[in-house]
């Protein structure tokens, strides 16, 4: 069994204004990076190996903390494709009942042009079975959200099972054919002493 800490990259400008940055490569804040110098990686992921997705806001996320990770490409946002660079509240209100019923797909709702959840897990199940040992990955909303639909089978409807805190690292455990079952949520980054 390989443990897998899933932890989502630091805050943007574009998270701070609710944008969806999807593929757009948005940096840090300064005051994320001055947040995160101050933490680091709780003590039971040392000797753990790293992973980020390829896009900066990530890869500064775990350099931030202290490692330089592999590029995982698996690990890449959701694509918004049309949607990017928007806000949530501006699509419904844009669209209205056409954008409630696309939401209310679930795993299946995909913006034009972009990726559906559940295509977001198409690509991470090959990952995660590749997997050959323990593994803290600095990736994504969408990609978590998507993960732990693979881990407890939540389809996206209605509220998650567990309420995740963005600022957390969550861990899993998976199997050598690439399952995945939630450990636990909410484990905190510590202070740097």
């Amino acid at each position: 069994m390989i443990r897998l800490a899933l932890l989502r990259h630091g805050p943007t400008a574009w998270n701070a204004d609710k944008r969806l940055q999807g593929r757009t490569d948005i940096p840090l804040t300064t005051e994320a990076r001055a947040a995160l110098a101050a933490l680091a990686p709780p003590g039971w992921t040392a000797g753990w190996q790293w992973r980020s997705s390829p896009l900066c806001r990530a890869i500064e996320t775990a350099r931030a903390l202290g490692h330089d990770p592999a590029i995982e490409p698996a690990l890449v946002e959701m694509d918004w494709g049309d949607y990017e660079g928007q806000t949530i509240a501006g699509l419904r209100a844009r669209y209205g009942a056409a954008f409630a019923a696309a939401e209310d797909r679930g795993l299946d709702f995909q913006p034009p042009g972009g990726e559906s959840p559940a295509m977001v897990q198409a690509r991470l199940r090959p990952w995660l079975a590749s997997l050959d040992r323990d593994t803290v990955a600095v990736t994504h909303k969408g990609v978590i959200r998507a993960a732990l639909c693979l881990a407890t089978g939540w389809d996206m409807m209605g509220r998650p099972p567990v309420k995740l805190d963005w600022r957390a690292l969550h861990r899993f455990s998976v199997d050598r054919d690439g399952t995945i079952a939630l450990d636990q949520a909410n484990l905190p980054l510590e202070r740097r002493s």
